[in-house]
């Protein structure tokens, strides 16, 4: 019990293992696309999922996804078009299944189109 308890706080050993290979990995990036991944991850950080088994998931695909366009020598631009922001909210929406702020978004959604139905029906709470 109390080891769920301090994994749930401080993070599991596998995800922390995950994340320095992530870390591993993206030293080894050509600077510009080391570049360009650290600038994504912090964008991610603040906005998408920071910890977790979802987020090593996400930050494992973000990697191979720049390692991939390196070895092939795929210009970052290619990569992430002329908008990266709507770029890394475009790949963040591939993993938002437990984020909060979806849930947060459901139920505001979920909130008005029961406000909505009542005043189609005429009904009000």
């Amino acid at each position: 019990m109390a080891a769920k308890w301090i994994g749930l706080i401080t993070g599991s050993i596998e995800d922390k293992k995950r994340w320095r290979q992530y870390k591993a990995r993206t030293k080894q990036l050509p600077e510009n696309y080391r570049i360009t991944v650290e600038a994504l991850e912090r964008y991610l950080m603040y906005f998408g999922q920071g910890d977790g088994a979802d987020a090593a998931s996400m930050y494992e695909d973000l990697i191979d996804l720049f390692e991939q366009s390196a070895a092939d020598r795929t210009p970052i631009r290619e990569v992430v078009s002329e908008d990266p922001v709507e770029f890394v909210e475009q790949f963040l929406r591939n993993y938002q299944v437990g984020n909060w702020i979806n849930r947060e978004r459901e139920r505001l959604n979920n909130a008005i189109d029961r406000a909505v139905a009542g005043e189609e029906t005429g009904k009000e709470r």
